[in-house]
C-alpha cells in the first residue's frame, strides 16, 4: 500500500473510539484551527533557526553540522505512539536512499526523550538522525506547537503518557511539519499541516529537491 493508503487506513480505525471521545479531540482541533495563524510559522526564504540536540544514543547534534554536509530535510512528528507518524517516519526511510543520492541530509525531530527516539529508530531500522527537541524549543521558534491536552484522557486510557515520554507536563507536540533547507540554511519548501492524519509524501520531497537542484 502506499503511504496515504495507509494513513486513510489508520484514519478509518478511529470510528472504533467512543463517540465522546471522538467528539472531544474534533472539538479540541478546531479550537486549534481557530487560533492558528500559518503566516507566523517558518516561511519560505527565512533563514532557519540554529539548533543543538541531542540524538537518540545521547550524541549532541547541532544544524551547523548537518548543514556542512548539505541541504536536509527536516521532517517532525509527534512520537513513536503516534500510528500516522509511525508511517511517514518509515516510508521516509523506505526513500533514504534516494534522499542520500541526491546529497541531501534527512533528520527527524520529536519532544520524545532520547531513550523513546532510540525506540523508534530501532522500530523502523532507521538509517538517519532522530533527535529530540526537549520541550518543543526548537518547535517553537517555527511556530508548529499544538497543545493536545484536550486528548489527554484519550492517549492515558492507550497507556500513553506524554509527561513520561517527553519529560514535561504540557503535552505540547509538534504539528506534522517538513521543511527543505539549503545548504546555506534557507528554508526552501515547507510542508506544515495542521491536520496530524495529512503527511508529506516522500516523493513530494524529492521534487522539491530536484527543483532546487536545476
Amino acid at each position: 500500500m502506499s503511504q496515504k493508503e495507509q494513513l486513510d487506513q489508520i484514519t478509518a480505525g478511529l470510528a472504533a473510539i467512543p463517540e465522546a471521545v471522538r467528539n472531544q479531540l474534533a472539538e479540541g482541533h478546531a479550537k486549534f484551527l481557530s487560533t492558528w495563524d500559518p503566516s507566523k510559522t517558518i516561511q519560505v526564504g527565512d533563514k532557519l533557526p540554529g539548533f543543538r540536540l541531542t540524538d537518540a544514543t545521547g550524541k549532541e547534534v547541532t544544524s551547523d553540522s548537518l548543514l556542512a554536509k548539505g541541504p536536509l530535510l527536516i521532517t517532525f512528528y509527534r512520537g513513536e505512539w503516534c500510528p500516522f507518524c509511525n508511517i511517514a517516519i518509515a516510508f521516509l526511510q523506505k526513500h533514504l536512499p534516494e534522499f542520500q543520492a541526491r546529497g541531501v541530509t534527512l533528520v527527524a525531530i520529536s519532544p520524545e526523550l532520547p531513550n523513546n527516539n532510540l525506540t523508534t529508530t530501532e522500530k523502523h531500522a532507521l538509517q538517519f538522525p532522530v533527535l529530540t527537541d526537549l520541550h518543543n524549543t526548537f518547535a517553537k521558534k517555527l511556530g508548529i506547537v499544538y497543545d493536545q491536552s484536550s486528548a489527554k484522557d484519550l492517549h492515558q486510557s492507550l497507556g500513553v503518557d506524554l509527561n513520561e515520554r517527553n519529560g514535561d507536563g504540557t503535552w505540547e507536540v509538534p504539528i506534522p511539519a517538513t521543511l527543505l533547507v539549503s545548504k546555506d540554511g534557507i528554508v526552501r519548501n515547507t510542508a506544515i499541516e495542521p491536520d496530524y492524519k495529512v503527511r508529506l509524501d516522500p516523493k513530494q520531497a524529492l521534487d522539491w529537491i530536484d527543483a532546487m537542484q536545476k
